[in-house]
């Protein structure tokens, strides 16, 4: 079998093990940056994933991660960031990960190539019209991601396909592909470190995008935060003074009567005539601010 570019051997392989630690540590930390590069050629596609994924959302779907491996922890870290950062609702984004959440504590090879696991997990999450499904696998032909977006698309979902090798047969099978063609790791085959670093970037600017779209985002920030922490809640006041322009009492007066929601605190810091008032705003914008302020004349 030919080696794809994420099992080739990296030119600086000679005798990596023989080098002095920093020198060796060096090698590793520019295999990150290469890594890291090839995702600015990828923007236009994960532009397009971004706005079908919100898409899918804005229309009551939901968004499903599928992965194995080293894969699966990226979408993982994703997934799991986005109900905190900009408030969807938990129940509108899943994880499906070969192995199951046991694969956290105890990753084994073998549940990647569980291609029945995957179909029966999208069958069992009731994966339909509406959803869409974003697949991550390094190699591209992983049995339990093309598995999961093989039944997606059968069952009438949108599916994306992330992989770090041009040509990878997932990319046949998706609605839109994302490729990431990652120099070979100086550890031949370690897709944790450079394909992963890549995956862990396009993922970040895919959702960040996709919330953009949802209206989460407003002067770069999460104003849709969750802030249930005394840190999120300082950030929370902090946002509702540098939008509204209000001093700190000001802030902290409408999140109480917003009951932390930051969106209608805004508002209502701004002059919207109550909570009701600021809601039917967001309602009238699609949930977005900039519009929602205008309407107040600011």
């Amino acid at each position: 079998m030919t080696a794809t570019q994420t099992e080739m051997v990296h030119a600086r392989a000679k005798g990596f093990d023989t080098r002095p630690p920093q020198e060796a540590l060096a090698i590793l930390a520019n295999a990150q940056a290469e890594a890291a590069r090839v995702v600015q050629d990828a923007v236009p596609e994960i532009a397009a994933a971004a706005e079908l994924a919100a898409t899918c959302l804005k229309g009551g779907g939901r968004l499903i991660y599928a992965a194995a491996g080293s894969s699966g922890l990226m979408a993982l870290a994703d997934a799991l960031e986005l109900p905190g950062t900009y408030g969807i609702a938990r129940d509108r984004i899943k994880v499906l990960l070969a192995g199951g959440i046991a694969g956290l504590t105890n990753m084994e090879g073998g549940p990647e190539d569980d291609a029945e696991s995957a179909r029966a997990e999208i069958a069992a999450a009731g994966v339909g019209p509406g959803d869409c499904v974003i697949a991550l696998t390094a190699s591209g032909y992983t049995p339990y991601p093309m598995a999961a977006v093989e039944a997606a698309r059968a069952a009438g979902a949108r599916a994306i396909g992330i992989s770090n090798n041009q040509g990878a047969p997932i990319f046949a099978k998706v609605d839109l592909a994302i490729c990431l063609p990652t120099p070979p790791e100086v550890i031949a085959g370690s897709t944790r470190m450079g394909a992963g670093t890549a995956q862990k970037i396009a993922l970040n600017m895919l959702s960040t995008m996709m919330a953009i779209h949802l209206g989460h985002v407003h002067d770069g920030f999460m104003v849709n935060v969750i802030a249930d922490n005394l840190k999120l809640r300082g950030r929370a006041q902090r946002i509702v003074m540098a939008v509204s322009s209000v001093d700190e009492t000001a802030a902290a007066a409408a999140l109480e009567r917003a009951d932390g929601a930051v969106k209608v605190a805004i508002l209502l810091a701004a002059g919207a005539e109550g909570v009701e008032g600021a809601q039917r705003l967001l309602a009238e914008s699609n949930g977005h601010l900039r519009p929602a302020l205008g309407a107040l004349g600011r």
